[in-house]
């Protein structure tokens, strides 16, 4: 009975690990396909956090202020939908300078990651006079579920958008226009495909998608905001962008899998049975092994961080 209530646990706890993975991982799949590198995944998901529990936070706040009875459970969607366009917003800046201005695509988003360890905490000050956390949120996302198998909607929506995604790139007109100026944009602009508005499209896509996997840590997974919850999630993804060869059914598989070694770290923590460091860092080493021997065999689109024209 033990053993199986441990891996109800496992099986559990790899799931909500799973669903951050799978939102960042489908952001960057969409960005990579149409030729931008994004690596501001990790940066953005932490802005969409942050959104998400602060608009959730101070809707709450300002709402019950005024009517102390007032139903509430709206607030959190409220702050989804904020974290949604504010990623959209941070994507826009770096596909402007990327795509525009044809800066490094590397460095816009390493500079983009860098502001999100920053700007937090200018932010938490200003709001709550510390530099660490939100307040907590009263109304986060329910759960929804089968006893002792309850997820966030954000969950559930996670795992609906990989078929959504699969559907999209390989079955519509916008799929095929995003693979064509990802792998041959003079090509496809020879065609009549506008590449700079794919292109901007694509990476805006991929802002609002780790925007939600950054609204699932803060109100979707937990009751608030603190500056280290994504720790190193967003480049996780980017690895399993990689290994799953920025194939939708793939990426869910890779997603899964680090999301499973996610979850057992967290088991080996709470058990004592490794020592906390190693623990902490386990998904990371694991990613590097995993990422050693197979990135060599995926392929990425040709286009991939070369600015166009």
């Amino acid at each position: 009975m033990m053993d199986t209530a441990v891996l109800l646990v496992v099986l559990i706890t790899t799931i909500r690990s799973t669903t951050p993975l799978l939102f960042a991982a489908l952001g960057g799949m969409f960005s990579e396909r149409a030729g931008v590198v994004n690596i501001a995944l990790e940066g953005i998901m932490l802005f969409g956090a942050l959104t998400a529990a602060i608009v959730a936070q101070r809707t709450e706040f300002y709402v019950l202020a005024n009517n102390p009875d007032a139903n509430v459970w709206w607030t959190s969607w409220f702050g989804v939908l904020a974290a949604m366009l504010v990623g959209a917003l941070i994507a826009w800046i770096h596909a402007v300078v990327s795509i525009k201005y044809k800066a490094d695509q590397v460095i816009s988003g390493t500079a983009i990651n860098l502001l999100a360890f920053g700007v937090p905490a200018v932010v938490l000050q200003s709001f709550y006079k510390n530099t660490s956390d939100s307040d907590k949120v009263l109304n986060p996302l329910p759960l929804w579920g089968l006893e002792n198998f309850e997820f966030s909607p954000l969950t559930y929506l996670s795992f609906l958008l990989v078929p959504i995604a699969a559907y999209v790139i390989f079955r519509t007109p916008f799929g095929l226009r995003l693979r064509a100026v990802g792998e041959a944009p003079q090509a496809a602009a020879s065609v009549g495909v506008n590449v700079y508005r794919t292109r901007y499209a694509a990476v805006m896509i991929s802002g609002v998608l780790a925007a939600l996997a950054g609204a699932f840590l803060s109100i979707g997974n937990l009751d608030g905001f603190n500056r280290g919850m994504s720790a190193g999630q967003g480049f996780i993804a980017l690895a399993a962008l990689i290994f799953g060869r920025y194939q939708p059914w793939q990426v869910l598989g890779a997603c899964v899998l680090f999301g499973f070694f996610r979850a057992l770290a967290i088991r080996l923590g709470g058990d004592n049975i490794l020592p906390s460091a190693l623990v902490d860092n386990l998904p990371f080493v694991i990613t590097m092994f995993v990422l050693a021997g197979f990135i060599g065999r995926s392929r990425s689109p040709k286009a991939l961080g070369k600015p166009y024209p």
